[in-house]
């Protein structure tokens, strides 16, 4: 399996990071994909994925903090991809749930980590809430400026902004919240996206799938987004799992093994 968003820098895993660890490989978690949130956070999640020969990571702002990082360039975030361990931008995107940044402030920030995506050449890791038709307007925008590959990341959005994004060639990630009784349209959406288009993650430590609800998620938990997908889709669990982990590294190209 390739849990495809952990968030394993900061005080979460700090006194137990390698039991955690070590239970994902145990678990059949052969590769880990470790998100920046902070630009000032990129050498510890770098320093990770630097650690451990199955982790990679991302270098990127978070919507949540873009009100931080308002004179953020596309050289920084250029400069820290030439990294071999770095195989993604982002996570950024809009979120207007919180509004912990204002608009404009993650508009310019998403749009600095679109050119990013386009001159590295890796994909472009996107939160969306709140925002589903903004978000759909400035991808469309902006792929037609230049391709670029988008990943609808831990998606709970609607069918519309899914079927957007997949025009545009964009993977869809599906999380533990699959599992959650409530997520009825959530599961809709995600079983009518195609299988060749999907990719797991637990985006740990939050979102915990069930049976493992209320816990502090951990990447050794991924088995169970797998066991919801499979049961969404009426296949095989192995299927499931040779589906996604290969189509992650499709789109993680840089990944290795």
């Amino acid at each position: 399996m390739f849990d495809t968003h952990v968030n394993l820098h900061g005080d979460t895993y700090a006194e137990d990071l390698g039991e955690v660890l070590a239970r994902a490989r145990e678990a059949g978690v052969s590769r880990m994909l470790a998100i920046c949130d902070r630009l000032d956070n990129f050498p510890a999640v770098l320093g990770i994925a630097r650690a451990h020969a199955d982790i990679w990571c991302s270098i990127g702002v978070h919507p949540h903090h873009s009100k931080d990082f308002t004179d953020l360039t596309v050289a920084q975030l250029v400069e820290g991809a030439e990294d071999e361990n770095v195989v993604a931008i982002g996570e950024t995107g809009l979120d207007f749930h919180y509004g912990y940044s204002e608009e404009q402030d993650q508009v310019r920030s998403l749009k600095t980590h679109i050119e990013a995506a386009r001159q590295t050449g890796l994909p472009l890791i996107l939160h969306t809430r709140e925002a589903d038709d903004m978000m759909g307007d400035l991808l469309e925008e902006a792929y037609a400026a230049g391709a670029f590959t988008p990943l609808l990341h831990c998606y709970t959005g609607g069918e519309r902004l899914a079927r957007r994004g997949l025009d545009l060639g964009a993977y869809v990630s599906v999380s533990g919240i699959l599992s959650f009784k409530s997520a009825r349209e959530v599961r809709e959406v995600i079983a009518d996206i195609p299988m060749d288009r999907l990719i797991l993650e637990t985006d740990c430590p939050y979102l915990a799938p069930v049976p493992m609800r209320g816990r502090r998620n951990e990447p050794s938990y991924l088995v169970h987004v797998a066991e919801a997908l499979a049961a969404l889709k009426g296949l095989p669990i192995e299927e499931v799992l040779e589906t996604t982990t290969q189509n992650a590294l499709k789109l993680f190209t840089r990944v290795r093994g």
